[in-house]
């Protein structure tokens, strides 16, 4: 029985392929198009899915949509009719394209689907599933619990923002939910406005700059913004913000509360924007706790799963864990939108097809690592370097694991690209870029000559499991890089007194640690914990690399420049190695020197894409 799903229309659209209970195949559209957060319709990851299980549309025994386009049209009106006549202006713009295409979604999805299959799906192969089910699915099916609490969190789905599930074997049901405009996801977005950082996408910057700021506006937030209640469940004072009916987060209101206006992208960050998102992120975290403690008080539930963009927030994610609430907590590595396209093809497998689930042994889970995208062959790979006018070796697996474990361990930036692509926002090893995490100059280089970003910016250690203990506070799997823990004592630089005072971004050039490319200004690490069983190749490099410099990790940032989504292609790759620092590129068994390369074939990505 194969089942196809779908998220669209938003941001992050893709699809996802699940094959008798199994995913197969799973892709973001922004990996084919080349756009960032592509909300069109995914007709190039459908694609890519149906050839890797060798059917056509036809052929599918259902079609599912992660959300109900109705009920979202029914919070739009009702949330325009509640602030009227405030937001006229939002309303005019958006109805329109309501009433011309989202509201009738069935139809719209259907002659998507005639383009491809230049025939008639039959409209019973049509499912939908709600937002948050979708989410809370993503997260429950492929996760190596039997039994579980699901959480889910994010900005709003058609009126939730936020539920409780409880899954056991092949059932999932929604117990409690928060509804619209209540929202932990909204709020920690309207942050990343004022902060300057764009929405749906730049909250991640806010978590990479807090730990440079101290949480000083935290009790303010509480007192004046977000009234949160023992349980964790919470109401937003809606005065101080827009995006109800507003074209922006925040209003007026908001910026006389914190005394200064809404940052623009171009300007300098200071000690006040760092504290504030130091402060956010406290908040965020002390609501996620105290949702999680009344989770397992009211449930008794001794597993916990996570989806939603709130799932994102790793730190939150870390400090879930470490404070032991549940016996063990899986979080769902896409945890956006494009996971949805997972969770509504499972949750028609197992709850509209009745089919039974099957746990994997062992503590696996079901994302096969998360590396359900393309791969090309090794006859492939070399056809799409030669057109791009290449020059490369042809290594064997063995000589390909030395060349780049010397490479790396010399001090190089290396572009790594092998077998299938993630599916998420994570690099986890599979499109990578890659660095020694033993160098103080390492962070500063990816981030500035390499991926074009902000200098705050942290950047993850992939690090073999069975080592991960030896330097980090965690003695577990994190094989998603959605968990942050702290570097151990034994590890660590003591600073001096001078070095202590410092203050925001003054911080960051001071080494911290054995591996300060990967410790962040308050010994934390995003940590992806490497296992031989889902990524061979990787697991050997990360091995090489230790025998030849005692460090069990690596830098791992995922390969791509600012602006642009995570590489695809062979082509893709090189492109993006002729247009950044990169010195080295592994594609396969082709191996690559910048120094090889025709000077006449370098990009300006700085110029090539819009950096905001």
């Amino acid at each position: 029985m194969r089942i196809l799903g779908i998220s669209a229309y938003y941001h992050d659209s893709a699809a996802a392929l699940v094959e008798d209970g199994r995913i197969v195949a799973a892709a973001q559209e922004e990996r084919f198009t080349r756009r960032k957060h592509d909300p069109s319709f995914p007709t190039n990851a459908i694609d890519y899915c149906l050839r890797y299980a060798g059917c056509s549309l036809g052929e599918l025994d259902a079609i599912s949509f992660y959300d109900k386009p109705f009920l979202k049209f029914e919070r739009l009106l009702e949330t325009y009719l509640s602030f009227a006549p405030t937001g006229f202006s939002s309303f005019r713009k958006a109805i329109p394209l309501w009433l011309r295409e989202k509201l009738f979604q069935k139809d719209l999805l259907l002659r998507e689907f005639k383009k491809i299959a230049d025939a008639d799906i039959d409209p019973k192969k049509l499912l939908f599933s709600e937002h948050h089910f979708a989410h809370a699915a993503s997260a429950f099916f492929p996760s190596p619990f039997v039994d579980a609490a699901v959480l889910t969190m994010d900005g709003v789905g058609e009126w939730t923002t936020s539920s409780l599930a409880i899954g056991s074997g092949n059932d999932l049901s929604i117990q409690k939910e928060l509804h619209f405009p209540h929202s932990l996801g909204l709020l920690y977005s309207a942050f990343t406005y004022y902060l300057g950082f764009k929405v749906n996408s730049g909250e991640y910057k806010v978590m990479g700059l807090a730990p440079y700021g101290v949480p000083k506006y935290a009790q303010q937030i509480l007192d004046r913004i977000v009234d949160v209640k023992r349980d964790g469940s919470f109401w937003l004072d809606q005065k101080y913000f827009d995006y109800c009916t507003g074209l922006t987060m925040t209003n007026d209101r908001f910026a006389d509360q914190f005394g200064q206006p809404a940052r623009t992208a171009e300007q300098l960050l200071t000690q006040f924007h760092m504290d504030m998102a130091a402060s956010i992120q406290a908040v965020t975290e002390d609501i996620v706790l105290k949702i999680a403690r009344s989770i397992r008080t009211e449930t008794g539930a001794k597993n916990l799963c996570l989806a939603g963009g709130v799932a994102l927030n790793c730190v939150a994610n870390g400090k879930l864990l470490k404070e032991g609430i549940f016996e063990d907590i899986w979080i769902q590595p896409a945890a956006g939108d494009a996971g949805g396209a997972v969770g509504t093809a499972l949750a028609a497998y197992h709850l509209n097809m009745g089919q039974p689930r099957r746990v994997m042994p062992n503590g696996q889970d079901g994302m096969s690592g998360a590396y359900l995208g393309p791969e090309f062959t090794q006859g492939e790979i070399e056809q799409q370097l030669k057109s791009a006018q290449a020059r490369f070796s042809s290594l064997t697996d063995e000589e390909i694991i030395n060349a780049t474990a010397e490479a790396l361990a010399e001090g190089k930036a290396v572009g790594w690209m092998q077998g299938r692509m993630e599916f998420g926002p994570r690099a986890l090893g599979a499109r990578s870029i890659l660095g020694d995490p033993r160098s103080p100059t390492m962070q500063k280089l990816l981030n500035l000559k390499v991926k074009y970003r902000e200098s705050f910016r942290p950047f993850a250690p992939s690090v073999l499991r069975e080592d991960v203990a030896d330097w980090f506070e965690l003695d577990g799997d994190s094989p998603y890089m959605l968990l942050v823990a702290d570097v151990v004592n034994s590890r660590r630089r003591q600073m001096t007194p001078s070095e202590a005072s410092l203050f925001g971004i003054d911080k960051l050039n001071v080494p911290r640690s054995d591996v300060p490319a990967v410790t962040h200004v308050d010994y934390s690490a995003r940590i992806q914990t490497v296992h031989r069983e889902t990524n061979a190749p990787y697991h050997a490099l990360i091995s090489r690399f230790k025998d030849l410099t005692a460090c069990p990790m690596l830098v791992n940032t995922s390969f791509n420049v600012r602006g642009e989504p995570i590489v695809c292609t062979p082509t893709d790759a090189f492109r993006c190695f002729m247009g950044s620092e990169i010195e080295v590129l592994v594609v396969g068994n082709a191996f690559l020197k910048k120094e090889d390369q025709d000077p006449s074939l370098k990009l300006n990505y700085e110029h090539a894409f819009d950096l905001d």
